[in-house]
């Protein structure tokens, strides 16, 4: 990506401003927080999983448009996935925005459209955070998630 602007791609922007999923969960049966002090991001990530599989998955919080994006995308990827395929789609997005290693997903992949964070640092902490959140939630742990 030549500048920050192709970043914010029409879908990044789409997703940021009318996030999927975004509400409190009320049978909700884990529950992680996360913070980004770098940029001020604050997500809630709210899961329903049963028989190691999530039914579903909601977000709360505020953050910036990469931030607000990651955590919509991430509530449709993984939802009625197995806890398992979850936490290798974390590790498949951990690397698609630390790397820019685009080539584990397929073509239409929603992800995707995070591949260039990899150029720009200090924004790949956004697009992470609602994912160690989720990876928290999975775990069990009770701890607010911080990219710090």
């Amino acid at each position: 990506m030549s500048d920050l602007g192709d970043l914010y791609q029409e879908m990044i922007l789409d997703h940021s401003r009318h996030p999927h999923n975004y509400r409190a969960l009320e049978n909700a049966n884990r529950k992680a927080e996360g913070y980004n002090p770098l940029c001020g991001d604050q997500i809630t990530v709210y899961l329903n999983v049963q028989d190691d599989r999530i039914y579903d998955i909601t977000f709360e919080g505020q953050g910036c448009a990469i931030c607000k994006a990651s955590a919509s995308v991430m509530t449709e990827t993984v939802k009625e996935k197995t806890t398992t395929q979850a936490q290798d789609l974390f590790v498949k997005f951990h690397s698609l925005v630390t790397e820019g290693h685009a080539d584990q997903l397929a073509a239409d992949d929603k992800m995707s459209v995070f591949s260039g964070v990899s150029e720009y640092p200090t924004r790949v902490k956004c697009a992470i955070l609602a994912w160690h959140t989720l990876k928290s939630a999975l775990e069990g742990q009770k701890a607010k998630v911080s990219t710090e």
